[in-house]
């Protein structure tokens, strides 16, 4: 257990770095969107991990699938310590470079940019409907694994192989996402997916939101917003969980006696539909990058005049 936490906290910080670096890489360079890609190359490793996982799996002892995760994460590390900061091309501002500041100051800089950039309605109101689309929704994905391991009985291949069809299905829907459908109305998009509950469709849910966010987040709060984003969805995941839990116990789920899973199974779905009674806090349509003409101003969030606006063509109610 120890080992699994070590694992998932040093993956929640390179999560956070990568979006960090995804949304402020696509700012500087007027890349609107380039989170899909992202979430296309860990469909991608999903696909490739899980197949490889399960073969070697089937013909190795488990130990030797250990060593060859550890060995990869040391392949990880030592290109991470190799690779300069300078090369990404990310260049520190001033008000935002660490070696003039101490660490009590950036944090604080970080969190009133993060206010700053949460008073604005175009991003708090589509982020407070994401969280709380997937927080009031229970999940029972926990519930339904135990039906199939120990009711059902499914092979472990099984269920790895149902995993890679959901990466390959994840990965087909950004790929259709990022050729067409980015050019439908956010409402009309998520108000579709929402209504399915898969794991896979719940993970390509929130791609569009860190397209969005990250579009419209001011330059130099990428470090803090789209974190923020990322830790809020987590939390809005673990809510939902424990709500899971809650509704397999009311309804008197348990190892031994499934026959209420169907009626769990539908009350999830309704509850799903709850959040399309507020959607209207989504943007009717996606982001817009356009030239800004003025190229002076400060560069703290929300005085900041940038070269590469992104503005939105919408204005909520």
């Amino acid at each position: 257990m120890t080992c699994v936490l070590l694992s998932n906290l040093g993956a929640a910080i390179i999560e956070v770095a990568r979006d960090a670096l995804v949304a402020k890489y696509g700012k500087k360079h007027k890349m609107v969107g380039l989170q899909s890609y992202t979430f296309m190359a860990i469909a991608m490793a999903g696909i490739l991990g899980n197949s490889l996982g399960g073969i070697i799996l089937s013909r190795a002892h488990p130990r030797i699938v250990l060593v060859i995760f550890t060995s990869l994460l040391l392949v990880q590390l030592a290109i991470s310590f190799a690779t300069r900061e300078d090369s990404l091309g990310l260049s520190h501002t001033m008000d935002h470079d660490p070696r003039k500041k101490s660490v009590l100051d950036s944090i604080r800089l970080q969190f009133s940019d993060l206010l700053a950039a949460l008073n604005d309605n175009n991003i708090s109101r589509p982020l407070v409907w994401v969280i709380a689309s997937i927080s009031v929704v229970p999940i029972l994905s926990g519930t339904i694994f135990c039906y199939q391991t120990q009711f059902l009985n499914l092979d472990p291949s099984i269920i790895g192989m149902s995993r890679v069809t959901g990466q390959m299905v994840l990965l087909s829907l950004i790929v259709l996402y990022d050729r067409f459908w980015k050019r439908i109305s956010m409402r009309k998009l998520i108000g579709m997916v929402q209504i399915f509950l898969a794991e896979t469709i719940a993970t390509f849910k929130t791609m569009p939101f860190f397209v969005l966010i990250a579009s419209l987040c001011p330059a130099g709060c990428e470090a803090s917003l789209i974190p923020f984003l990322a830790s809020a969805l987590c939390l809005s995941s673990i809510v939902s969980g424990f709500f899971g839990i809650g509704l397999a116990s009311l309804l008197g789920i348990t190892s031994g006696n499934y026959i209420s899973l169907p009626l769990g199974s539908l009350l999830q779905c309704l509850a799903a539909l709850v959040p399309l009674g507020w959607i209207n806090n989504l943007p009717p349509s996606g982001p817009i990058v356009e030239q800004d003409r003025s190229m002076g101003g400060s560069k703290r969030c929300g005085r900041i005049q940038r070269a590469g606006k992104v503005v939105l063509n919408f204005h909520l109610p």
